[in-house]
């Protein structure tokens, strides 16, 4: 049986009205896919056509004016009796982090692709702790293994503003392909210093 996405559709604007009521009028979209997909488990079979739907409505209803949303969310009374208070969940503290000056987070995605749920995983959690003690989120560009990962230009502008959608301030950017003599320069001085070694062994 398909996805019924006329049925998922007024789920989500049902979700996105009373989550913008929540938040001044603007409702967030991460926290209607929560509610969808938890409603609908099916439809993550089907995660990118309901994601698309899923912000087509939240950019529906965060155009509304305040009045209307508050107007149109009194159909739906039992989203208030079902909320409860919540709790406010807060990240393991990091061993030994007095003993540094900052704490500098990062996430090194290869720009060969669109980023996925696993990727925003480890993203919230990198930034979280970044949030947590006032640090840097760094975002590197791993681009130098072109023979294996060709990238692919558009991802040097899409993945930041994924970033940005997912209220990820980037502090520090870097991409590897420009870094290479910097690179360069440090494995002279390991060598230099007897502390590396450059393998001729068969690859086999």
């Amino acid at each position: 049986m398909g996805l019924d996405l006329d049925r998922i559709k007024a789920s989500a604007v049902k979700y996105a009205v009373f989550n913008a009521s929540q938040y001044g009028g603007k409702a967030n979209p991460g926290s209607v896919m929560g509610r969808i997909f938890a409603e609908y488990p099916d439809a993550k079979a089907n995660a990118k056509d309901v994601q698309r739907l899923i912000m087509g409505v939240v950019a529906d209803v965060n155009s509304w004016p305040m009045e209307k949303i508050m107007e149109t969310v009194k159909q739906w009374p039992e989203l208030f009796e079902a909320k409860k208070p919540e709790e406010r969940k807060t990240m393991p503290p990091l061993k030994n982090v007095d003993k540094w000056p900052m704490v500098k987070v990062r996430f090194a995605p290869n720009p060969d692709g669109p980023l996925h749920l696993g990727s925003a995983e480890s993203i919230i959690f990198s930034d979280e702790y970044a949030k947590m003690y006032k640090g840097h989120f760094i975002l590197r560009f791993e681009d130098t293994s072109a023979d294996v990962k060709p990238p692919i230009l558009q991802m040097y502008h899409w993945i930041p503003e994924d970033l940005k959608w997912l209220g990820v301030n980037v502090d520090e950017k870097y991409v590897q392909s420009e870094r290479v003599v910097i690179y360069y320069e440090w494995a002279e001085r390991l060598l230099e210093k007897g502390a590396g070694y450059v393998c001729t062994c068969e690859s086999e």
